[in-house]
């Protein structure tokens, strides 16, 4: 910057820094598995918003448009499966915390490392002999010929494992419902059940949910 003052995309880019650093380690630190993914979600955006800060246009909403996507898919597979989505009882985000620590600490000294050694070019030359003058026409080319059948295959399959997760998560089963004879935990220890509790006499499927059909009353 020469001395200069701090411009608008100098403030920029240290606000969505901090914003990913910050939602990243809240990822770590929330007591709920939804909370964590729209925090991680929230560190996403913020990178690809640096994306486009340092002009990477496609990667930038690449990231955001599928990041939103992604995020969004696990939290609905967090309602469905996991037993405290919502964090109403508290629960431990991290495990093998010393394996965790190791492991996060490389990961940014090696990263560190590449960005501060690596000879990044300053700059694209002006008429230097590439494949493609336009990085993203080159990648639409790509994704859109040799490579459709790979991400056609793919977008079928998650399509698949999303109607499996659904069939999945479903109450009423062949066998009958899903919660039969289960208790949900209390909100405080020893307190009473939370949520939907089922009939214990497994009534509730006569007009709407009370006593039995019309025309059988006593």
């Amino acid at each position: 910057m020469n001395g200069a003052a701090p411009g608008g995309v100098d403030v920029a880019f240290a606000l969505l820094a901090l914003l990913a650093v910050v939602t990243g380690w809240r990822v770590f630190r929330t007591d709920s598995m939804v909370r964590a993914s729209f925090f991680l979600l929230t560190s996403f955006v913020a990178v690809g918003g640096i994306l486009l800060l340092l002009a990477a246009d496609y990667l930038g909403f690449a990231l955001i448009f599928m990041m939103a996507v992604e995020m969004m898919v696990m939290a609905l597979f967090m309602v469905m499966f996991m037993m405290n989505p919502a964090g109403l009882n508290p629960m431990n985000m991290v495990h093998q915390e010393r394996t965790a620590v190791v492991a996060g600490a490389g990961s940014f000294l090696a990263l560190a490392a590449v960005a501060l050694s690596a000879d990044f070019p300053a700059a694209a030359r002006v008429g230097a002999s590439t494949p493609s003058a336009d990085p993203i026409a080159a990648l639409g080319r790509e994704l859109l010929g040799g490579s459709m059948l790979v991400f056609e295959s793919a977008g079928v399959t998650l399509l698949a494992a999303m109607v499996g997760a659904v069939v999945l998560s479903s109450r009423r089963g062949r066998h009958g419902d899903a919660d039969e004879g289960s208790r949900p935990p209390g909100l405080v220890p020893g307190g009473e059940p939370a949520g939907r509790r089922p009939p214990a006499d497994g009534g509730g499927r006569g007009h709407h949910g009370h006593g039995a059909p019309a025309g059988h009353e006593s």
